[in-house]
């Protein structure tokens, strides 16, 4: 019995120690790749910014260009706009490129809130980003370098920290920028861009071609209504609601 007991108990301290050296080599091979990637990342990085400062003017002036070098960023995890905690110089974009290029957005997002608050009374708080894209690139008086559809759409994104005031929304594949203190439900969202074919709906026109029922009609109309995004022509039966952009 005591032969087979030391049998046994030397198998599982076999056991044991065969165990305790896979997991060392497990930890050891990890141990290796991270150190391999996080060179590869110094690396990578040292690359992207000596392709950014030899590059700088055309990020500067060059809407399409600057828009290529964004989504490179964005492909390997880096928003050129988002500030470093470790990083007291301030975001990645103006360390790399210098502040004017970080103020450049910024800048540019004063100017898409002037361009909402001068038409708001002309299309409700919701507008077309190549909408502000146009205004902003045939400028009365001073001249600013050319915008892009990106441009604007992350500017706008620099905004978030104001609250829900402003945002980008989706509308029937096209993009919006929302000026209204509240986001769109997606009620709201589906009754905006049924206005896209006729420039109007109405209760009917939801409940014949989305088969909602009456209520739920009211309820959006009516909220779309209070925020501003739709006016109601009373004269005609049913109402019609309107977007602002197709008054005349």
């Amino acid at each position: 019995m005591s032969l087979r007991r030391g049998v046994g108990l030397a198998a599982f301290d076999h056991h044991q120690r065969t165990q305790q050296q896979y997991s060392d080599l497990g930890s050891s091979i990890v141990a290796t790749h991270v150190s391999e990637l996080t060179d590869q990342l110094v690396r990578f990085q040292s690359a992207l910014q000596h392709f950014a400062q030899s590059h700088a003017d055309e990020i500067r002036s060059d809407p399409m260009f600057r828009s290529e070098f964004v989504k490179m960023c964005a492909a390997i995890g880096v928003d050129p706009l988002a500030s470093s905690a470790a990083n007291k110089r301030g975001s990645f974009w103006a360390e790399l490129l210098g502040n004017d290029v970080n103020d450049f957005f910024f800048e540019l997002a004063v100017r898409i809130i002037e361009v909402c608050r001068r038409t708001k009374d002309q299309n409700g708080g919701l507008i077309p980003v190549d909408e502000v894209r146009d205004r902003l690139n045939t400028p009365p008086g001073r001249q600013h370098q050319p915008v892009s559809h990106d441009d604007i759409v992350r500017a706008v994104k620099t905004l978030a920290p104001l609250g829900h005031g402003f945002g980008i929304v989706r509308l029937s594949s096209r993009d919006y920028i929302r000026s209204v203190p509240q986001e769109l439900s997606k009620d709201q969202a589906v009754a905006i861009e049924a206005t896209q074919a006729l420039g109007f709906i109405s209760g009917p026109i939801l409940t014949d071609n989305l088969n909602w029922e009456p209520a739920r009609c009211i309820a959006v109309l009516d909220d779309l209504v209070a925020a501003g995004l739709v006016w109601v022509d009373k004269q005609v039966s049913p109402n019609e609601y309107w977007t602002p952009s197709w008054i005349k």
